[in-house]
C-alpha cells in the first residue's frame, strides 16, 4: 500500500501539471545508465549496460548493412550490367561521393582511398537521421500499454523514454568525429610521411622564426576544433529539430491547463500544422547534416594532404 507521503506528492504533482520541460528532455535524450534497457556487468569500471543509444547505434548499423548487402548481391546476380531502382540510386551516390566530394576536396589520387570512409559516414549518419524521425518506439509503447497490457516497468514499456535519433547523443557525434581526427593525421601521413606531416604545421619559407611560436600553438588547437565543431554541429542540429517540435506540441497542454480545454484544443490544430511543417523540414535536414558531416570530413583530409595550398 503506498504510503502517505507518497500519495502527497503524487496530489503535489497532479496539481502543478505536467513538467513539459523534464517531458521534453526525456524525448531527446539517452536513457539513464541507472535504469538502462539491458543491465550487464561492468568491464574496467566502465558500465557495459545497453541504453536506448546503444540500441539505437546497432539498429542503425544491422539496418544499412542489411539494406545495402541485399542490394549489391542482388544486382551481383543480375545478368545485365545496368542496374534499376534502388542499386541505380546506390551506384548515383556512390559516383556523386567519389567524384563531387572526395576527388574534388581529397584528389583523385586519394579517391579511391577515402571514399569508403566517406560512405561509410554518409550511410551511417543518414540511417540515424532517418529511423530517428519515426516513432517506432512511441508506438511499441502505446502497443505495450493498450494491446498487450503489458508491464510499466518492462522491456517495451522502458523504450519510450530517451530519444531514438542516435546523433543528437554528443557521444556518438564525438565518436564519429575521433575518427576523423585520426583520419585526417593518416592521410597527412601516408601522403608525406611522419615527420614531414607534422612539420606542414608550419607553412615553409615562415620568417622570422619568432612567428613559429605563434603559428603552432594556432594550428595545434585547429586540430582539435575541427572534430569539436563536427561533434556540435551534427548533434545540435539533429536534437534541436526534435526540441522544436515537441515545444511547440506542449502548447496544447499549457494552454488547456492555464485557460481552459477549448483553448488548448484550438491551439492544438496550429501546433499540428506547425509540428507537421518543422517535421518536412526536417526531412531536408537530415540529408543536409549527412552531406555537411561528410563533405567536411573530406576537406579537412584534403587539407592534410594538400598542405601547401
Amino acid at each position: 500500500m503506498p504510503q502517505p507521503h507518497t500519495l502527497e506528492a503524487a496530489h503535489e504533482a497532479a496539481e502543478k501539471g505536467p513538467n513539459i520541460g523534464q517531458t521534453i528532455v526525456e524525448h531527446v535524450s539517452n536513457s539513464s545508465l541507472d535504469h538502462p534497457l539491458i543491465h550487464l556487468p561492468k568491464v574496467l569500471g566502465i558500465d557495459m549496460s545497453v541504453t536506448k543509444h546503444v540500441l539505437m547505434l546497432w539498429v542503425v548499423a544491422a539496418v544499412v548493412l542489411l539494406i545495402v548487402t541485399t542490394a549489391v548481391r542482388r544486382y551481383l546476380r543480375q545478368d545485365r550490367l545496368v542496374p534499376s531502382g534502388f542499386m541505380n540510386a546506390l551506384e548515383f551516390l556512390v559516383e556523386y561521393i567519389r567524384d563531387e566530394v572526395v576527388a574534388t576536396n581529397v584528389g583523385k589520387k586519394w579517391a579511391d582511398t577515402w571514399t569508403p570512409l566517406m560512405l561509410t559516414f554518409f550511410l551511417f549518419i543518414l540511417g540515424a537521421n532517418l529511423i530517428g524521425l519515426v516513432p517506432v518506439f512511441e508506438v511499441l509503447s502505446l502497443v505495450n500499454h493498450f494491446v498487450l497490457h503489458g508491464d510499466e516497468h518492462g522491456f517495451l514499456a522502458r523504450l519510450i523514454h530517451g530519444g531514438a535519433t542516435v546523433t543528437g547523443n554528443f557521444n556518438v557525434t564525438a565518436g564519429l568525429a575521433v575518427i576523423t581526427f585520426f583520419a585526417i593525421i593518416i592521410a597527412g601521413t601516408k601522403a608525406h610521411g611522419f615527420i614531414k606531416h607534422w612539420k606542414n604545421l608550419v607553412p615553409p619559407g615562415v620568417n622570422p622564426v619568432v612567428t613559429w611560436a605563434l603559428l603552432i600553438p594556432i594550428e595545434i588547437i585547429g586540430m582539435f576544433v575541427r572534430p569539436f565543431a563536427l561533434t556540435m554541429r551534427l548533434a545540435a542540429n539533429m536534437t534541436g529539430g526534435h526540441i522544436a517540435i515537441l515545444a511547440i506540441l506542449s502548447f496544447v497542454f499549457i494552454f488547456a491547463e492555464q485557460f481552459s480545454p477549448a483553448a488548448g484544443m484550438g491551439v492544438g490544430v496550429f501546433s499540428l500544422a506547425t509540428a507537421v511543417a518543422i517535421s518536412v523540414l526536417e526531412v531536408i535536414v537530415v540529408f543536409v547534416q549527412a552531406y555537411v558531416f561528410t563533405l567536411l570530413t573530406a576537406v579537412f583530409i584534403g587539407m592534410a594532404i594538400h598542405a601547401h595550398h
